[in-house]
C-alpha cells in the first residue's frame, strides 16, 4: 500500500539533487547528491565527505530517510536528549556519524537518502527486504570507488541501526563491520504492537516523519491496521538476523524500552558474526553515541576491522553491561560478561500476595485476588501494587517474566501493562533514563493484550516469553487465565533496604505531555475491572534475573 508524501523535499530545506564539489573544514572533501545507481532502475543520492589528502579510505555508510541534507541538529530538536549545543558539525545529519570527527581520522562518511525518500528515486519502502538490496548497492558502490580503501562499514543511530540489520543480512561482499547503536530487529513486536497493543503515538508519528519524497511513500499506517497479527507482512519487516556474519559491534541500553532495547539485544543474540561484541549501558543513546568513551570505542571497533590496525578490540570482553544504581544525576558499575544471556544467571521467582500487596519467595499458601479499575491509571483504584524489600543487596540483570492469573468480570479481553520501579531506602521512586529524553523512567517495562497471550515455543525460553501474534484468543467474562509476559532486559543493583515495586494497571504506566515523543497506547480493549489472582493453585510470579555472583 502507498500513500502521497508527507510533503516535498523543499519544504523540509532539501535542495534538488545538483552533483558538486565543496571544501569543508581543514581541507575535508566534500561531493553533493552524488547519484549511485541500484537495482531496478533506482538511483539514490549520497553525500559523501572524504579526508583532505584524498587518498584510499575506509567508507562509513548511513542509511536514513531522515534526510542527508542534515537540517536541525540533534540539541535544536531534542534539547533533553544528551547532546550539547555546538557538540556536532554542521554537516552531522540526523542521528548519524559526524563527517568533521570522522574524516579526521582517515575516514569517508556516505550520508544517503533511502529509495523513495527526499530526491531519492523509486517507492519508499521501510526496512523492507527491496530497500536492504538497495542498501546493499550501495555498499558495493563505496565499496569500489577510487577513493575507497575497499573496505566498508555501517554507523548510526535508530533507523540507522535497525536498517544495519536488514541490510547486513544481504551479505554485501565489501560490508567489513556494522555497529548498530540501538535500533529495533522486529518491527511488529519491538515498535507497532507492544504485547499486541497497538502503539498509537510513536509509530503513526513516525510513519509520517519518514514521508518526505517525490514518489510513493508505504502507507504504514493502512498496513498496520490491515496486518493485525505477525503475517508475511511483518516478517518482512523483521531482520533475518542469523544471516548477519560481518564483525559487529551492538550497543544497547535498559532506557529506551518500548523502542530499541528488546530488538538490540534479540540482535546479538541471534546473529552469526563471530566476532561480536555488546556494550549494553543505561543512559541516553545518542548522549553515548556521540560522547568521548563512545567515539573511541567506536573507532577501536573501525580502525581494526576496516584499516586493519591493532586496537584494543581485540581485548574487549564479549559482553560489557551497566548495573545502574541511580539515574539521575547518573551512577552505575560497568561488568563484564561471556555472553548474553549472562551464563551462571540465576532465575528466581518473586511470588505475589494478593493480600499483603507483596513478593515472597514463597508462594502464598491460600488463593487470593486483588482487582484495580482497568479504565483508570495511576494510584488508587486504577492499579495493583507488590512490593519486594531486599533484605541484602542484589544485582538483576536480564530479562524478568511475569506469569500472572488474571480475570476480567465484564470483558472478552484487557490490555496489561506492567513496570518495575525501584524504591530507595527511604520509600522515594528512583528514576533512570528513559525513551532518549526522560530521566524519571522504570527500571523496566512490559506489556500484553490477553488475547495474544498464545506463545511460540520455538521462540520461547522458561524465562523469555515470546507472543505467536497468529490469531486472536478471546476470554471467557470471569475465568482466570495465565499470561505471561515479557518484561524488557535491565540492570540494577538493589541495596539492602531497597525496594523492586511491580504495578499493575490498564493503562500506561508513564506518560508524558504531548507532543513530547513516547510510547502510548490509547487503542484500548479493557472494560471494567482486572482480577489478579496469586496463591494456592494460582502460581502467579515475577522471575528475575541474579546476576553471576550476586544472590536474592
Amino acid at each position: 500500500m502507498f500513500r502521497k508524501p508527507t510533503g516535498s523535499p523543499a519544504d523540509r530545506g532539501a535542495a534538488p539533487p545538483r552533483q558538486r564539489r565543496e571544501a569543508g573544514p581543514d581541507g575535508m572533501i566534500i561531493e553533493r547528491d552524488v547519484p549511485v545507481p541500484a537495482r531496478g532502475g533506482v538511483t539514490v543520492y549520497a553525500d559523501v565527505f572524504r579526508p583532505a589528502d584524498g587518498g584510499p579510505a575506509p567508507a562509513l555508510i548511513a542509511w536514513s530517510p531522515y534526510g542527508k541534507h542534515a537540517g536541525p541538529q540533534l540539541p535544536e530538536r531534542y534539547p533533553d536528549g544528551g547532546v550539547a549545543s555546538g557538540q556536532l558539525s554542521e554537516y552531522t545529519a540526523f542521528e548519524s556519524p559526524d563527517p568533521v570527527h570522522w574524516t579526521a581520522r582517515g575516514y569517508a562518511v556516505v550520508n544517503a537518502d533511502i529509495p523513495g525518500t527526499w530526491y531519492s528515486g523509486g517507492d519508499a519502502t521501510f526496512l523492507s527486504p527491496e530497500e536492504a538490496w538497495h542498501g546493499h548497492d550501495l555498499i558495493e558502490w563505496a565499496g569500489t570507488r577510487g577513493w575507497s580503501n575497499g573496505r566498508v562499514g555501517m554507523s548510526g543511530v535508530s533507523y540507522l541501526a535497525s536498517s544495519q540489520w536488514t541490510i547486513a543480512g544481504t551479505r554485501p561482499p565489501h560490508l567489513a563491520a556494522i555497529n548498530p547503536w540501538e535500533g529495533w530487529s522486529d518491527t511488529y513486536r519491538e515498535v507497532a504492537r507492544h504485547g499486541g497493543i497497538p502503539e498509537t503515538y510513536f509509530w503513526p508519528y513516525i510513519g509520517q516523519r519518514w514521508g518526505y519524497g517525490t514518489g510513493r511513500v508505504e502507507d504504514l499506517a493502512a498496513e498496520t491496521a490491515a496486518h493485525p497479527f505477525f503475517d508475511e507482512f511483518w516478517a518482512g519487516k523483521a531482520a533475518d538476523l542469523s544471516r548477519i556474519t560481518v564483525p559487529a559491534y551492538v550497543v544497547a541500553s535498559w532506557s529506551d524500552q518500548g523502542l530499541h532495547t528488546r530488538g538490540t539485544f534479540e540482535g546479538f543474540r541471534k546473529i552469526a558474526s563471530e566476532p561480536k561484541w555488546l556494550d549494553a549501558h543505561g543512559g541516553k543513546k545518542w548522549g553515548y553515541y556521540y560522547s568521548e568513551e563512545g567515539l573511541r570505542r567506536q573507532q577501536e571497533f573501525f580502525d581494526h576491522f576496516l584499516k586493519g590496525l591493532p586496537t584494543g578490540v581485540t581485548e574487549w570482553p564479549r559482553v560489557r553491561y551497566e548495573i545502574r544504581d541511580r539515574g539521575h544525576p547518573a551512577a552505575g558499575t560497568r561488568k563484564t560478561g561471556e555472553d548474553w544471556p549472562l551464563p551462571g544467571t540465576s532465575y528466581v521467582p518473586l511470588y505475589l500476595d494478593a493480600g499483603a500487596g507483596t513478593l515472597d519467595r514463597s508462594r502464598p499458601p491460600a488463593a487470593a485476588s486483588v482487582s484495580y479499575d482497568s479504565e483508570r491509571a495511576g494510584r488508587g483504584r486504577g492499579r495493583a501494587v507488590f512490593d519486594f524489600r531486599f533484605g541484602s543487596p542484589a544485582e538483576l540483570a536480564g530479562g524478568m517474566k511475569l506469569r500472572t492469573w488474571m480475570s476480567a468480570p465484564d470483558a472478552t479481553d484487557m490490555d496489561v501493562f506492567v513496570a518495575v520501579q525501584k524504591l530507595d531506602g527511604y520509600g522515594d521512586l528512583t528514576g533512570f533514563p528513559f525513551y532518549a529524553v526522560f530521566t524519571d523512567g522504570p527500571v523496566a517495562l512490559g506489556w500484553l493484550r490477553a488475547s495474544h497471550r498464545e506463545l511460540d515455543p520455538a521462540l520461547s525460553s522458561p524465562w523469555q516469553p515470546v507472543l505467536a501474534h497468529r490469531r486472536a484468543l478471546p476470554l471467557k467474562p470471569g475465568e482466570p487465565v495465565p499470561l505471561e509476559i515479557e518484561i524488557l532486559p535491565s540492570g540494577t543493583l538493589f541495596r539492602a533496604g531497597e525496594t523492586l515495586r511491580l504495578v499493575i494497571q490498564g493503562r500506561d504506566i508513564y506518560r508524558y505531555p504531548r507532543p513530547l515523543i513516547q510510547a502510548l497506547h490509547d487503542d484500548s480493549v479493557n472494560r471494567g475491572p482486572h482480577v489478579i489472582h496469586a496463591g494456592g493453585e494460582f502460581d502467579s510470579h515475577l522471575l528475575v534475573p541474579v546476576a553471576p555472583g550476586s544472590r536474592l
